[in-house]
């Protein structure tokens, strides 16, 4: 009984978080991010502001999540279920490359467009560590051991430096247009050439993998 309630308790919150962000962004793109209050989220959402406060601490971290929860799931997803003879880095970095440049981004724009979502953005691209991890570890056929967080881990930071260089040093490119930060060079070349020093480690993981195996 006790476990059934922990359950039901859990899938409450994740639809109360879920609902939370798609609030969140759905008032972004309709207002414009500065004419959103926490209030306006938590009642479109159907909760108090207090129980908002419970599951994000701005508005920016919400609207954010919305942004990135489905990426991280993708990301995740399409690495694990690479062709068993595709190698572990190339599809990793297909994964990534697919999912932060696809075409038509509209929230892409917004955050480009707001120096706070931006560094919100930049902050939240760690909270693909924990689906990356368990994608990795499928894939080295060890969910245990704590390889796949690391690389997982490395991931993540190769990530965030590529979206980092992208969208410009803030003081640089924000004062001179009204907030406006102006994207410098191509993200996916960034991010190619952000991951690739990882290949090694990743190909040393996937060797020692498959010696691990039986037979």
């Amino acid at each position: 009984m006790t476990t059934t309630r922990t359950g039901l308790r859990e899938q409450k919150k994740r639809a109360t978080r879920v609902a939370l962000r798609a609030a969140a962004l759905k008032l972004a793109l309709e207002r414009g991010p500065d004419n959103v209050r926490v209030d306006d989220i938590a009642e479109a959402a159907g909760v108090s502001p207090r129980t908002y406060n419970n599951y994000f601490s701005s508005r920016e971290q919400a609207i954010v999540a919305a942004i990135t929860a489905e990426r991280e799931a993708r990301i995740a997803a399409e690495v694990a279920t690479a062709p068993a003879g595709a190698r572990l880095a190339d599809a990793l970095t297909d994964a990534v490359l697919a999912r932060y440049t696809e075409p038509g981004d509209t929230e892409r724009l917004l955050i480009t467009a707001t120096p706070p979502l931006r560094d919100a953005f930049l902050e939240a691209v760690t909270e693909i560590e924990h689906p990356l991890a368990e994608a990795i570890g499928l894939r080295l056929g060890d969910t245990a051991a704590p390889t796949a967080r690391v690389l997982a881990a490395s991931v993540a930071a190769a990530v965030r430096i590529a979206l980092h260089q992208w969208l410009g040093a803030v003081s640089e490119t924000s004062s001179g247009n009204g907030g406006l930060v102006v994207p410098s060079g191509s993200l996916p070349d960034l991010l190619r050439a952000t991951i690739a020093p990882l290949a090694p480690a990743l190909d040393a993981a996937e060797q020692r993998s498959r010696q691990a195996q039986p037979g």
